[in-house]
């Protein structure tokens, strides 16, 4: 257990903050009276535990731009530790008040300043968090040494680096003790086993795409009503992120870009942007133990995840994955969302955080490595709530999962205090797993037999089937799916089938085309 004499200031206490305080406490030597919650919402009820004389101060305030510096100063000073878990907090703001300040900083997600009704932006561009990942990049050049800001540290963003490093290094394990490699490679693939290069390691196992995958089954024993939106974690940040346009880091390997797609002129380039929300493009993936079809969400890691694993070569680069975030919600998610398109994307006027009333199910979540010998490897958490629950009663899984990826993150601050602005993918996979895993439940790690034509019958003339790894095999369009052809049967059968069809049904002529999604973000 670390000593903590320094305050401590959380932001938001949502069901995720819920779960990272009983936790951080298990692993966090503190006085109460030195941690400050700050939330817009009355938050008594659940932080009773924790209250009292002595106990946890509660400041019920909306944080703006105007009083941020007013609050965190009273909350917080110079060495202690912030820990942002609101929606709604500009992350610019935010971490460069704890900056300035010497002031440690975690956080689990890039948030913005809650819409106020000023004109949004309005190119594809603007819209997607391409721009502000390049802008925190820049600061994390410039704040080297400084006081240890560590952003995007949940389960995902956070955790899911950490697995892709463990992945990578058992995948190497595993093909090296199967004798795989010829002389030459099998030396060039131990050494960078030994020097941890993560980036020149997957190039040289041929990992060709990286899909976070993640299927939440928890149930409620209530259904929802047609009027309220139900999640497992952050209604709000849910619906921001769903309207988003889908954004993914774009691999070397692939041939075919997507149409009327946007690569940024500036920075990296790692990403390409569709122009569709993320809650409305759907990609194949992989869970244990089943195949599924998720959404092709914006998520941190598909923008520093593909940019940490990029290799150059005389300033030129040669190899880069795929990375995508493929996200099936439990299904009274599912339904809300649907909803959602039939509202005209105005959120739901009653939001439900699914805790105690959920009565059964899992959140798996994880990264599918493939394209490698092996074919594909999925490594990452299986919780149930039945095992959720034993670390904290009163959440979800979903919510466990991700406090784990911030205590681990918190922790790590606290022992490396001036490593300045931090990424998941610059922390230490081992460190980070050693305090997150007793609260992930069953920890998979393992090869996997699934490619995107894995099941392809049903989905007769989509794709590639030449190079399974292109974007356009996990592309799930339904209406190409839909018209496809049917297999040719014998001509004796065909004629037979047609006859009776004709004798049974008229004719209408031409069936009309199938639209697809309208192009447009919003519309």
């Amino acid at each position: 257990m670390i000593e903590f004499t320094n305050r401590i200031v959380i932001t938001g206490f949502g069901v995720v903050a819920q779960a990272v305080l009983p936790l951080l406490l298990k692993h966090l030597r503190i006085a109460l009276n030195r941690i400050t919650v700050i939330d817009l919402a009355d938050r008594t009820a659940v932080l009773h535990p924790w209250l009292g004389p002595d106990g946890v101060r509660f400041v019920r305030e909306r944080v703006t731009a105007a009083n941020l510096a007013e609050l965190l100063a009273g909350a917080v000073g110079r060495g202690g530790l912030i820990i942002d878990l609101a929606w709604g907090i500009d992350f610019f703001d935010i971490v460069r008040w704890a900056h300035d300040n010497g002031v440690l900083y975690v956080n689990a997600s890039l948030e913005s300043w809650e819409h106020t009704g000023e004109p949004r932006p309005t190119s594809l561009l603007e819209k997607s968090l391409y721009p502000r990942y390049m802008q925190a990049q820049d600061l994390a050049t410039r704040w080297r040494s400084s006081s240890t800001a560590i952003l995007d540290h949940g389960s995902n963003p956070g955790l899911v680096s950490s697995f892709t490093k463990k992945a990578l290094l058992e995948i190497g394990d595993a093909l090296l003790s199967q004798d795989y490699f010829e002389a030459g490679r099998r030396r060039r693939v131990e050494a960078l086993l030994e020097a941890r290069d993560f980036a020149r390691l997957a190039r040289e196992l041929g990992v060709r795409v990286i899909h976070c995958s993640e299927r939440d089954t928890q149930r409620p024993a209530a259904p929802k009503s047609p009027m309220e939106f139900v999640g497992t974690w952050s209604i709000e940040a849910m619906w921001d992120e769903s309207l988003l346009p889908s954004e993914f880091g774009w691999g070397t390997h692939e041939r075919v870009m997507p149409p009327m797609s946007v690569v940024p002129p500036e920075g990296p380039q790692n990403v390409v942007i569709l122009p569709r929300m993320g809650m409305n493009t759907w990609v194949r993936s992989w869970v244990p133990h089943q195949e599924i079809v998720g959404m092709a969400i914006t998520h941190g890691e598909c923008i520093c995840l593909s940019n940490s694993l990029t290799v150059h070569e005389n300033e030129r680069v040669v190899y880069r994955p795929t990375v995508v975030y493929a996200y099936l919600p439990c299904g009274e998610s599912l339904l809300s969302l649907h909803e959602l398109r039939c509202r005209n994307y105005r959120l739901h006027p009653v939001r439900r955080v699914m805790t105690r009333e959920i009565r059964d199910g899992s959140d798996a979540v994880g990264v599918l490595i493939m394209g490698h010998p092996l074919q594909s490897w999925w490594t990452g958490s299986v919780l149930s709530i039945q095992e959720a629950r034993r670390s904290v009663p009163t959440v979800s899984a979903t919510a466990v999962q991700v406090a784990a990826g911030v205590v681990a993150a918190v922790l790590w601050a606290i022992r490396n205090p001036r490593k300045g602005l931090c990424f998941p993918e610059d922390l230490p996979h081992e460190d980070i797993l050693q305090v997150a895993a007793p609260y992930l439940g069953e920890i998979v790690s393992e090869a996997v037999d699934w490619t995107p034509l894995a099941n392809n019958a049903a989905y007769m003339g989509q794709g590639q089937t030449a190079d399974p790894w292109q974007f356009n095999n996990f592309l799930f369009q339904p209406w190409v799916a839909d018209l496809a052809p049917v297999p040719e049967k014998p001509s004796q059968t065909r004629r037979m089938e047609r006859a009776a069809a004709a004798a049974a049904t008229p004719s209408y002529g031409e069936l009309p085309a199938v639209p697809g999604e309208d192009s447009a973000v919003g519309s």
